[in-house]
């Protein structure tokens, strides 16, 4: 059976996504991103746009822009609400983790 699309989401695609609570553009999201993963998450500019436009596609983000080159996107209703299904995931399998190998070993 295939994998439904964004049924959850990759390192890269949940920071784009957090990164668009406030409106910006997409050069500015390389900065955002490195910005707010600490430099652990990288982001290239055919896998950034090509994602943009999935996620324009699905309504999870919106373009602010009437027209032009330079849009400006910000997160939907929608993307919120998958940005935060995918955080409620992590929670699972962090308490999973402790659970099979204690608080101990987590770092």
């Amino acid at each position: 059976m295939p994998r439904q699309k964004f049924q959850t989401l990759t390192e890269q695609m949940f920071y784009i996504l957090l990164c668009l609570r406030e409106p910006c553009r997409g050069i500015d999201l390389f900065d955002r991103i490195q910005a707010q993963s600490s430099g652990r998450v990288t982001v290239g500019s055919g896998t950034l746009y090509n994602l943009l436009e999935q996620f324009l596609t699905e309504g999870m983000i919106e373009d602010l822009s009437p027209s032009g080159r330079r849009k400006h996107y910000r997160l939907t209703a929608k993307g919120l609400a998958m940005l935060e299904e995918e955080y409620r995931r992590l929670l699972v399998q962090a308490r999973d983790f402790e659970a099979v190998f204690g608080k101990e070993a987590a770092p």
